[in-house]
């Protein structure tokens, strides 16, 4: 007994220990390197008993909270809520899928097969599908849902504190996993952030050519129509139109926003939401320099622009 009890407190130490190692971002005051996390990732941890084999699988997607949806074997329902805090205070967002299963490898089992039941699917699947063999019907059937009776018995805390270990492996792996798939997206972000930087020196080169061209359509007109204007009123819209033209607040804006993505990607902790956010300021300082260039390739450029950050906002989508 004393044997027993002195395995249990050391698994429960190391349960302790584990979850401490795993305390998640946005709830621990350490210092991390700078990384950027995906959303999406896999975990898998088995654990092997004396009479039985119990899977762990964890796998998320990208959502705006944490959504999780469990799929636990019934010996275990009892410990869902546990469970589900263990992952939630490990995640902090994504569309998160858990499944615990357990495979008997004992010769004796508890339990029975419900003969009524399994019966009545066989019945109606062969309604369904006449010809079907006897002996698929039967394979299918024990599978549906309350086709074997299992009695239920106390979890033991032992064996759950050894559950809750594997868990953690697999919250481990998931977490590691996100890591790299973030480090694979970092790169494409920084990438497209800087075509666009280069798109944006393509602009400045050609601002000054288009300032010129319009400069000299405008000393035309004015010497075809200076003697029948207003001087006074004809400087005020020369210099509207001119106030109207000029892009260079959009450029500098740009350039900011550009610079403030990048510098965002190495903070410490992984942030899809500030991300998004800076990629509808870049959005819209592209879209006012395409209404306001009033030059064709500059319009081409601006097109260029979108693109590389269309890029941008659909893979900020799956950043935590």
């Amino acid at each position: 007994m004393y044997k027993i009890n002195l395995q249990y407190a050391i698994l429960k130490n190391f349960l302790i220990f584990l979850k401490d190692i795993l305390v998640p971002l946005h709830t621990s005051n350490r210092t991390f390197e700078k990384m950027i996390q995906s959303m999406t990732g896999f975990g898998k941890s088995t654990l092997q008993l004396e009479d039985k084999k119990i899977t762990i699988e964890i796998k998320s997607l990208n959502s705006k909270a944490i959504d999780l949806n469990t799929r636990i074997a019934q010996v275990y329902r009892e410990k869902e809520l546990p469970l589900r805090k263990l992952i939630s205070d490990t995640l902090e967002r994504g569309k998160i899928d858990f499944i615990l299963t357990v495979e008997n490898t004992s010769e004796s089992t508890n339990s029975t097969i419900n003969a009524p039941i399994v019966q009545g699917y066989i019945k109606q699947m062969q309604a369904i599908t006449p010809n079907a063999p006897q002996w698929e019907l039967l394979k299918m059937a024990v599978r549906m849902p309350d086709a074997l009776t299992i009695p239920i018995e106390e979890v033991d805390e032992e064996e759950f504190t050894q559950i809750e270990i594997h868990l953690l492996e697999a919250l481990k792996q998931l977490q590691e996993f996100r890591t790299t798939e973030g480090a694979i997206l970092e790169k494409d972000f920084v990438l497209h952030i800087q075509n666009i930087q280069q798109l944006l020196q393509e602009i400045e080169q050609l601002d000054s050519e288009r300032l010129a061209a319009i400069r000299n359509r405008m000393e035309k007109a004015i010497e075809e129509i200076k003697d029948r204007v207003d001087e006074n009123r004809f400087e005020q819209e020369l210099i509207f139109y001119f106030e109207k033209l000029d892009i260079t607040e959009e450029k500098v804006r740009l350039a900011n926003h550009l610079n403030y993505f990048l510098t965002t990607l190495n903070e410490p902790q992984s942030s899809g939401r500030k991300l998004g956010f800076i990629a509808q300021e870049i959005g819209r300082e592209i879209n006012t320099l395409g209404s306001k260039a009033n030059h064709a390739q500059m319009q081409q450029i601006v097109v260029l622009m979108k693109n590389e950050l269309e890029k941008i906002k659909e893979q900020v989508l799956n950043i935590l």
